[in-house]
């Protein structure tokens, strides 16, 4: 049985309570998050979970530790590519271009041009 790759991304809308003229949307997450919407049944293919802006990311930390809860982040269910980084076992992806990129070549999204 395959494993779904897996999307944390911030959850859009979020305040951050060192700023008083939010709420706020990640940049980077925000361009997964334009892909996802405009490509529905294409996102079925992926897990996306949507993280509160606070640190800290406990499902992101269980995964790929501490160090790496900066998102967006992509980890993989299986079958990596040569340029994944490893933690705690797991394989995953941070890099937003590289994440769009991997979108359309494992799961058939639209590529950037």
């Amino acid at each position: 049985m395959t494993t779904k790759d897996k999307i944390f991304l911030i959850a859009p809308g979020f305040d951050d309570p060192r700023r008083d003229d939010g709420p706020f949307v990640c940049p980077y997450c925000n361009q997964v998050e334009g892909l996802l919407a405009s490509f529905p049944a294409l996102a079925e293919k992926v897990d996306v979970i949507r993280l509160p802006f606070p640190r800290p990311r406990q499902p992101v930390i269980e995964l790929i530790g501490e160090e790496n809860q900066g998102l967006p982040v992509l980890v993989f269910g299986d079958n990596p590519p040569a340029d994944a980084r490893e933690a705690n076992g797991n394989y995953f992806i941070s890099e937003t271009s590289r994440i769009l990129a991997l979108l359309a070549e494992r799961h058939g999204f639209p590529k950037l041009h």
